[in-house]
């Protein structure tokens, strides 16, 4: 999916709509294995559009607004299918650095800078970065970059857990596009239950985490997909999974 609202891939409420209205077709789409997010320009998302934000004036709009928001990278997080994004361009801010650590796996090229520099307007990160980006790379260092609004490298963001792979401005989408389709190779029926596990099991106790990951493995174990992998691995071969 590429995001082309020129000039800065602004996250407007229609741009979100629009977003929203995408990933529920790819939910929905058998075919759709993995997918590719990015921005087009020399960007990929500047962040939430200032001017609707300048807008509001009153606690029940921004609460709208934001709850919305939170609802539409929520869709994200909770996708069956994983979703990459492809962090191209120069700048990663706000809302689309929210937007892709709703993602699940970040791929980001080396000149970018990433940041939450919403203090600097005055607000704080509505579309659920003060509670994502603490949990990707731990509560200091999120109170840090949301306090200061500071901007960092791709390096930087990838030394401390909010990146996976820093990689050069020209292979962004080819590098995300070849981690999706290796992970479109494997059993859509152990993908989705590896992210269910991680997803859920993040939120609770320990063994109630371990006791989720269990039941998954035992879901898994009746799958045609477990009996071809375990089947081909013996064999020497490469599986030919059918996703059931």
């Amino acid at each position: 999916m590429v995001l082309n609202h020129p000039p800065a891939n602004a996250l407007s409420s229609p741009v979100m709509a629009e977003i929203d209205a995408v990933f529920a077709e790819l939910a929905s789409t058998e075919a759709v294995k993995a997918i590719v997010f990015t921005g087009a320009g020399s960007l990929f998302i500047s962040g939430a559009d200032i001017k609707e934000v300048a807008g509001i004036t009153d606690e029940a709009t921004g609460r709208a607004l934001t709850a919305n928001g939170q609802r539409i990278l929520d869709r994200i997080e909770q996708m069956e299918k994983p979703v990459i994004a492809a962090i191209n361009g120069l700048f990663c801010l706000g809302g689309g650095l929210e937007l892709a650590m709703a993602c699940h796996l970040r791929v980001a090229g080396e000149r970018v800078r990433l940041g939450q520099p919403e203090i600097d307007l005055g607000i704080i990160p509505g579309f659920g970065g003060t509670q994502r980006l603490p949990r990707l790379v731990g509560q200091a260092k999120a109170i840090e970059l949301i306090l200061t609004g500071d901007k960092i490298t791709a390096q930087d963001a990838k030394a401390i857990g909010l990146v996976n792979k820093v990689v050069p401005d020209a292979e962004v989408v080819k590098q995300a596009q070849g981690l999706a389709k290796k992970i479109a190779g494997k059993s859509a029926v152990a993908v989705r239950a590896a992210l269910r596990a991680i997803r859920e099991g993040a939120f609770k106790p320990l063994a109630e985490g371990q006791a989720l990951e269990s039941a998954l493995f035992g879901k898994v174990c009746e799958s045609d997909d477990k009996r071809e992998g375990v089947t081909a691995f013996l064999e020497k071969r490469q599986p030919r999974f059918q996703d059931r």
